[in-house]
């Protein structure tokens, strides 16, 4: 059976103190908030592969707690380590909560049964109240002209049409087809939010556990392909300023937008290995179509453990199968009673 994440429930209480416990020494010191890197301090200077690249190579996680946009009764960029550490309680109390068994409700995905359970993996936080960090408010950008009429246009192609009419009118992550992980940009895909980054001559390779979808990034300096050539995750090129991994991705085909993008989205994403264990990954989003102005997003990726096993999404996707079913046996009911019922 595939699993489908539910944000509201992904880590038992447990999470908090491994969360917590994350920056806090074996010697038995008080747990502390996420480590924030000092833009002061001195630069990390990464090895060197074989060929001469910065090494990013390993294992990365970007499983994080902060939200894409800054929650709307939140006013600043950055939380306290206490706020910090109050809002992590909250949240994995109430991920870890327990509902009323035969009800809509308890229909969710219980991943400690099969071995899904975030609180045994790493996470990587930070104390900012948003990952975008551009602009200051920490909120998506307003629609363009256009964009409101692309977003109309979609809404009202979408009336009438039901999710559960047929598999092709269901969400992406449900026909196993695309999630957030891939990207770009990369976002926390809610669980198996893993990656493994290889590098050789000439090329950097990330492949995301999630899907297991591969993206493979030239960086001998080739032009993008024609416009007429778009994929799901678009074609990226890569290219080195001093220690930082910098990628563009363009030519998406539109059919995964990212909080509404069209086809037009161009992703520029930086990669900078600040410590050993902590690569630091920022990302702009640049759409004319659809926003008023581009807009930077940015989290740390945490160094954790591998290997990444195949998450053979589609071979074991039964979840989809049974939802339709389901919703042909209501209507089928629906029509029953409807017969039933005096004229």
């Amino acid at each position: 059976m595939r699993l489908r994440s539910n944000p509201s429930r992904l880590a038992p209480a447990a999470t908090v103190a491994m969360l917590l416990a994350a920056a806090a020494s074996l010697a038995g010191q008080t747990p502390q908030a996420p480590r924030q890197v000092s833009k002061a301090a001195r630069p990390h200077v990464p090895p060197k592969t074989a060929d001469g690249q910065p090494d990013l190579q390993g294992y990365w996680t970007n499983s994080t707690y902060t939200p894409l946009e800054r929650p709307a009764n939140v006013n600043k960029e950055f939380y306290t380590p206490d706020e910090f550490a109050a809002l992590v309680k909250k949240a994995a109390a109430s991920e870890s909560e327990q509902t009323t068994p035969g009800t809509v409700a308890d229909v969710h995905y219980d991943f400690s049964q099969f071995g899904l359970d975030r609180s045994q993996s790493t996470l990587a936080s930070n104390l900012r109240t948003s990952l975008i960090v551009d602009p200051p408010d920490g909120r998506i950008p307003a629609l363009t002209p256009e964009g409101q009429r692309i977003v109309a246009a979609r809404a009202e192609a979408a009336k009438g049409v039901g999710r559960w009419d047929a598999a092709q009118t269901n969400q992406l992550d449900d026909r196993c087809l695309m999630m957030n992980g891939a990207g770009p940009p990369m976002m926390d895909a809610g669980y198996n939010s893993n990656y493994h980054i290889v590098q050789g001559p000439g090329y950097v390779m990330i492949l995301t556990e999630m899907i297991h979808d591969a993206r493979i990034i030239p960086l001998d300096g080739r032009a993008q392909p024609p416009a007429t050539m778009r994929q799901w995750m678009g074609f990226s090129r890569g290219h080195w300023e001093g220690n930082t991994l910098v990628v563009e991705t363009t030519n998406l085909n539109g059919k995964n937008p990212f909080r509404g993008s069209t086809e037009k989205m161009r992703v520029t994403e930086r990669f900078t290995r600040v410590a050993e264990d902590v690569i630091q990954y920022r990302f702009t989003i640049d759409d004319p179509s659809m926003w008023t102005r581009s807009w930077t997003g940015e989290m740390p990726m945490q160094k954790t453990t591998g290997p990444i096993f195949e998450h053979a999404c589609h071979e074991g996707n039964y979840g989809l199968y049974n939802t339709l079913v389901g919703a042909r046996l209501e209507e089928k009911k629906a029509v029953e009673a409807a017969g039933r019922q005096p004229k």
